[in-house]
């Protein structure tokens, strides 16, 4: 990987030993006289280290730094021959990621910059670690959708919502018919084959404003905020039937599809998340009681 660097000296014979020494090591590196010529670059060079001198003429280099620090992700070593004048605190309270005096022998320079990079490379694979299992604690593994402890979270969020701006709230509680009596005869791998297929079904056929989630074993739930509960039913409806035309093949030779049961309703003023849950449910049982691969509203 090839590192980019910009240095930001306006002592023009430093600047250009230090550019030539870096270019050697096969950084990619761009100069600047001053602070001002360095923050317009930084809007066009994608550095990923900045090296500057303190004492510059106009904006110095901790001032510089505090700059580079509040609108770029770089890292910033700020070098300085006033070594009674400034201090590393005074450098790291700045945002430096380090400090080295002037006059320096390059192999040091070297060393340190590859320390802050590979600091930073560090940062960077733990911020990335830690979203990725962010995403794993919401997310349901087997289907992709969000989980049933994102679902209770997104709820009282949305609820919160309405409370404050009386928008719209549906929901929709989705229940796949003789469930179990499937797993039985093909299996549970081909019974999560159709979790699988039904969660890429609902994802598709949902609005970008809308969240899934596998809210239980076979079960589905669906938040439609700004929605009424006549267009909730269209989404329903839509989910409904493409599920419905799916085929599914657990052996060779042998088709299958499977149908569910919807229940839909709209947030009434004070309903608390308890209440809206228990009612829209209530409204996917009855399409089960009335002979299910339909959708129920209350």
């Amino acid at each position: 990987m090839t590192y980019a660097i910009l240095i930001v000296d306006d002592d023009i014979a430093i600047k250009e030993s230090v550019e030539e020494y870096l270019k050697i090591l096969s950084y990619e590196v761009k100069s600047a006289h001053n602070a001002k010529s360095a923050l317009t670059l930084l809007e066009t060079f994608h550095a990923d280290m900045v090296l500057t001198d303190i004492m510059m003429q106009g904006m110095d280099g901790l001032e510089l730094t505090k700059k580079i620090k509040a609108k770029f992700d770089v890292d910033v070593m700020v070098m300085t021959g006033y070594s009674a004048d400034y201090s590393y605190e005074e450098a790291v309270q700045a945002g430096a990621s380090d400090f080295i005096f002037k006059p320096f022998r390059f192999e040091e320079l070297d060393l340190r910059i590859k320390r802050v990079l590979r600091e930073a490379e560090f940062r960077k694979e733990r911020s990335l670690l830690l979203k990725e299992m962010e995403q794993l604690a919401i997310t349901d593994g087997l289907t992709g959708l969000y989980n049933s402890r994102q679902f209770f979270h997104q709820i009282k969020q949305e609820i919160k919502r309405y409370d404050r701006y009386s928008r719209a709230l549906s929901m929709m509680i989705l229940d796949i018919d003789f469930f179990k009596h499937y797993n039985d005869t093909w299996g549970h791998l081909e019974g999560d084959k159709v979790l699988m297929r039904i969660g890429s079904i609902i994802n598709a056929c949902m609005r970008s404003m809308d969240t899934a989630y596998r809210y239980g074993g076979e079960e589905f739930a669906i938040l439609l905020p700004e929605t009424d509960l006549k267009m909730a039913c269209v989404v329903g409806a839509r989910i409904k039937d493409k599920i419905a035309t799916e085929i599914f093949r657990p052996e060779p030779g042998e088709t299958q599809s499977v149908t569910v049961s919807i229940g839909a309703s709209e947030l009434v003023d004070g309903e608390d998340f308890t209440a809206f849950i228990k009612r829209t449910d209530k409204a996917m049982y009855k399409s089960k009681q009335t002979g299910r691969n339909k959708l129920t509203y209350s």
